[in-house]
């Protein structure tokens, strides 16, 4: 439900912020006095796209700001939080900004947002009618949608949609075999070679790292060899030995301790280190005993690299790589497998449709039975509308193949006079009939709908007398399940509102260069004198403030019986 509505430098608009209720409000006013600056900002607000030449005279920027009640609409809840567009409060804020440069920003709930994501939310939030507005109810879908609702089916609906999509998409798949079969099927048979070469190959990171460093060392045995038996001999086995040396020089410094004790620290420095040097002999020596030249081995290592790299070589990669190969053919490999059955594809296929047809063909008896409930209530509600002899038609065209709405096309049709021929919604010429057929169905399935807000800009357009107390009547009949605004010259229909709005114009002054629109809620008095304008202009007199005076009073009346 729309709760408040801010409107800054918009049109002749310097700043208005109205404050709505719930039930059946009226909007009046003269003629020029801005009445459609009301739908206008809304209409921005809910999406559409902004001009510039809207921003209010010598203003650098207009400003609109729409906050609704969304608590009933848990579809529109859930979308805002899979957008991440939510607000904890239950409210939804629209804001739109228009610069005077032609920026144009957009915000939902305070996030910067898409005009299509203001789009979207709109149509859960507003519908608007009005002779020349492009209505939800000409749209082919929607119309499906309100009947399916109608019917109490939209459940069926969505599993009938769902069951097109699932059918759909194995015919798809089932055609993709077709077409790649012979393809895949040699697909097939070389990765399946590819993968049995891979796995024989059972190549591993670990083992390609130590193989490496075993064929570096078998490579080299002979100079590791001759390097350590040079550094046993230095160390420890000839006569000029490291080792030999150092016990002569410690046995000599130990002799003097007794002379000069200074020199015991590095007596003991030096046994230290003639204990490291044999540890490192001794280790030296085990190294040796371990290091033997191995022609076997190496030429088992060469072979072993020789194929890791004719394989890796073979399909163009490092050896490295290998093991992301051999994943990637056995998933290939598992998809193909998956696809490579077409008796299968087309079993499930053919169950797929099955499941379709049935579930389309118990909406399809659904529709017929709502459809021609509707038609007849829709058309009985128009003989009150100054339509005698219309009609109004549910139409249910065979698609034989189905889609995703089931097996037939909903198409609303209408004839407005006895002698015209049934045409679909969307084909009829005269505004005023449209929004009054519009009117009616909305009436009629009013329980049903989801949108909580409507907008009707001089649906009354026309008419007059008995036909606008009728359609005064069915506004405010709306009014008790939803949100009813209305735009109105006829005080038959003013007259049955909830809320009663005044729409004024102010001229320029000295203080003020500009003309001003401005809109203000009428209490009791004023507002028998705005009933008494519209039933006789501006020279009001005491029989005219009567007649408003009675139309209130039997207002007031019928709304407590």
């Amino acid at each position: 439900m729309l709760q408040n509505l801010s409107i800054r430098n918009f049109i002749i608009v310097d700043h208005i912020d109205l404050h709505f209720k719930s039930g059946f409000t009226v909007l009046t006013g003269e003629t020029g006095a801005g009445k459609s600056i009301l739908i206008d900002a809304l209409e921005l607000v809910l999406g559409r796209r902004a001009d510039t030449s809207q921003i209010r005279y010598g203003c650098k920027r207009a400003e609109i700001t729409a906050q609704f009640s969304v608590n009933t609409i848990p579809a529109l809840q859930e979308w805002l939080v899979e957008n991440a567009l939510e607000d904890e409060t239950g409210i939804c804020l629209l804001r739109k900004i228009m610069e005077s440069g032609g920026r144009s920003r957009n915000f939902i709930n305070g996030h910067p947002a898409t005009l299509q994501q203001l789009r979207t939310v709109g149509e859960w939030l507003v519908d608007i009618h009005g002779q020349h507005a492009h209505q939800l109810l000409m749209h082919g879908h929607k119309q499906c949608e309100l009947l399916d609702a109608w019917a109490g089916e939209s459940d069926l609906a969505r599993e009938v949609a769902s069951a097109y999509r699932h059918w759909q998409d194995l015919c798809q798949q089932r055609l993709a075999w077709e077409q790649h079969s012979e393809q895949n099927l040699q697909e097939h048979e070389t990765l399946t070679w590819q993968l049995q070469e891979l796995t024989a190959l059972n190549f591993s990171l670990e083992e390609w790292e130590n193989l490496q460093i075993e064929h570096n060392r078998l490579t080299h045995t002979a100079s590791l060899l001759e390097t350590a038996q040079f550094s046993l001999e230095s160390l420890s086995e000839n006569e000029t030995a490291v080792l030999t040396q150092l016990s002569t020089v410690l046995t000599r410094l130990n002799s003097l301790i007794d002379i000069d004790n200074t020199l015991e620290p590095l007596c003991n420095q030096l046994q230290s280190a003639q204990i490291q040097l044999q540890e490192i002999v001794y280790e030296l020596k085990r190294y040796q005993q371990h290091l033997d030249i191995d022609p076997r081995r190496l030429q088992e290592t060469e072979t072993r690299i020789a194929a890791i790299h004719g394989t890796a070589r073979k399909y163009r990669i490092m050896p490295e790589i290998l093991p992301d190969l051999l994943e990637t053919t056995r998933q290939r490999l598992e998809s193909l497998g998956n696809a490579a059955s077409g008796e299968a594809l087309m079993k499930a296929e053919k169950s797929a449709r099955s499941n379709f047809e049935n579930l389309a063909a118990g909406l399809s008896q659904a529709r017929q039975h709502a459809a021609d409930q509707l038609s007849g209530l829709v058309t009985e509600t128009m003989q009150t509308l100054a339509m005698a002899g219309g009609r109004f038609n549910v139409a249910l065209i065979p698609i034989p193949s189905g889609n995703l709405h089931g097996m037939e096309q909903i198409e609303f049709q209408v004839s407005a006079h006895r002698d015209l021929p049934l045409r679909p919604l969307n084909k009829v010429a005269s505004g005023g009939e449209l929004s009054r057929i519009s009117l009616a169905i909305q009436v009629i399935t009013s329980k049903a709908g989801t949108v909580p807000t409507l907008i009707f800009d001089e649906v009354d357009t026309g008419i007059g007398g008995r036909i606008a107390a009728i359609v005064g009547k069915l506004l405010q009949q709306l009014g008790k399940t939803r949100q009813v605004m209305s735009i109105t010259h006829l005080p038959q229909v003013a007259a049955r509102g909830d809320h009663h709005w005044r729409v004024s114009k102010t001229s320029g002054t000295e203080d003020e260069q500009l003309p001003a629109s401005h809109i203000s809620e009428l209490d009791a008095a004023e507002r028998t004198e705005e009933i008494a304008r519209m039933l006789g202009g501006e020279n009001l007199t005491a029989a005219t403030r009567q007649h408003a005076a009675e139309m209130l009073g039997y207002d007031k009346q019928n709304q407590s019986t």
